[in-house]
């Protein structure tokens, strides 16, 4: 695979004129943004999945849901709908996308959407009779045809933009430029002590402007796990012999948390829609023990079979310093 990537170089030459070109073209005008008159944030990445945005939405719902009818507005990634939709008691992960359908049943007072045309999708939100004062854009910062008021670009710890190159011989969807428009940069996936030295070292990397400001998170896991009938501690667990299983883009964290020499660990693609088969698979392997999975996998498989001996792990994203400095940023936007 990586002498592939190697070999199509040149194509990642080309794309990157391209995006250069479009993001040129957005830049002055020639092609046309939206923007609109109340607050509208967006979290992205330069490269393709596996920086975190999920749990960095999560973060602001729960800073911004207190005071603000806030909503979400997600693509919807390999759903099995078109058009806009707006979460309700009839929806489920097929219809909205796993981590849209997440947001919808962890927090039961946030609007949540799915449009691939995010203009429309802002618009139709507006339309609604209890229209939101906040909407958070997921995996939009590609998308120019909205110009949002507050952009927070997210990178990995050990897999830095900086370090990267253009698809499809690198992982990037767009120049390392891109960067520029970000207000807050959050390196995502750090460990948990991260010495003010190395984040200096970080910052001159990834050639951030005096302007923007930059964080470092790491994912702290819940110390319990969870299922449609309770819940077990993560420390009891972790001797027991489990079956793992993640269909997410960067698993390893995931299951070096949880494993032990005797556990299983099952890998699915990303987003992956599990078959019957897959399933049957899965219980085998099982021989019922456990099965723990991720949280966004849980919410694709909570409805089948596995119910029974199915349990997930939350995470959450939590700031190694100045979490302050971050909130208050993110406040003063709003207002």
């Amino acid at each position: 695979m990586n002498l592939l990537r190697k070999l199509l170089f040149p194509f990642a030459v080309l794309y990157g004129f391209i995006t250069s070109i479009r993001n040129f073209l957005f830049d002055k005008g020639i092609l046309k943004s939206t923007s609109f008159d109340f607050p509208v944030i967006a979290v992205g990445n330069l490269s393709v999945g596996g920086t975190g945005k999920t749990p960095q939405i999560e973060y602001l719902i729960r800073l911004l849901s207190d005071k603000y009818k806030v909503a979400t507005l997600s693509r919807g990634y390999k759903r099995k709908s078109e058009g806009f939709i707006l979460a309700d008691k009839n929806s489920n992960a097929e219809i909205l996308g796993d981590e849209p359908f997440q947001f919808y049943q962890k927090f039961p007072d946030v609007m949540v959407a799915v449009d691939a045309n995010r203009t429309n999708g802002i618009q139709q939100l507006l339309s609604k009779n209890e229209k939101p004062e906040i909407i958070l854009l997921d995996d939009a910062y590609q998308h120019r045809k909205v110009k949002a008021g507050f952009y927070i670009l997210l990178t990995a710890y050990d897999d830095l933009y900086a370090d990267d190159f253009m698809l499809p011989t690198g992982n990037l969807r767009e120049s390392r430029s891109g960067a520029e428009r970000a207000n807050i940069v959050v390196v995502t996936k750090c460990p948990k002590v991260l010495s003010e030295e190395k984040q200096a070292e970080i910052r001159l990397k990834l050639e951030l402007s005096c302007s923007q400001q930059i964080f470092f998170t790491f994912i702290d896991y819940d110390e319990e796990i969870y299922s449609s009938t309770g819940k077990i501690a993560v420390n009891k667990v972790k001797s027991e012999s489990k079956l793992l299983l993640a269909g997410i883009a960067k698993p390893k964290p995931f299951f070096d948390y949880l494993k032990n020499e005797n556990d299983e660990c099952l890998t699915f693609p990303d987003h992956h829609h599990f078959s019957d088969a897959d399933l049957e698979s899965i219980l085998l392997k099982a021989n019922g023990k456990k099965i723990i999975t991720t949280e966004k996998d849980y919410v694709r498989l909570k409805d089948s079979k596995l119910v029974s001996q199915l349990y997930y792990l939350p995470i959450k994203s939590t700031f190694i310093n100045h979490k302050q400095n971050f909130d208050t940023t993110i406040l003063e936007y709003v207002k």
